[in-house]
């Protein structure tokens, strides 16, 4: 069982970028994702999950109306798709499986199978 995130870099502020988290022995079809992430000297932070049960979606504040999330079926992968990118966001991202309740995904990690991919990291400066 393993994730895999990729698509990290250094972007000026405004830019945008697109993480992938690839799956592999597990079916996304039964596992909610969620991304994180984690600046130096600063705490985890949920950024966005999405629900397997019906594909809806919860972000964080500091990144609605910038950042979307959404799966590849086909290629059992999530995307992240950052946009408006600001210095803030600079982080190291983290995908992992995440609780579904009552149908909708949660930013905590997953209770029985708590799996993370091994990080990307995100720099965004001029």
């Amino acid at each position: 069982v393993q994730l895999q995130a990729s698509g990290g870099g250094l972007v000026q502020p405004g830019g945008s970028l697109r993480l992938s988290c690839a799956a592999s022995g597990i079916d996304l079809d039964h596992y909610s994702i969620g991304w994180f992430r984690q600046a130096p000297g600063k705490e985890r932070e949920g950024v966005s999950c999405l629900s397997y049960t019906d594909g809806s979606t919860s972000s964080a504040d500091s990144v609605k109306g910038r950042f979307s999330i959404s799966r590849d079926n086909a290629n059992n992968t999530v995307y992240l798709q950052m946009s408006r990118l600001k210095p803030e966001d600079t982080a190291v991202y983290y995908c992992a499986t995440v609780r579904t309740y009552s149908g909708s995904c949660l930013l905590e990690p997953h209770r029985f199978l708590e799996v993370w991919g091994q990080g990307t990291q995100v720099t965004v400066s001029s």
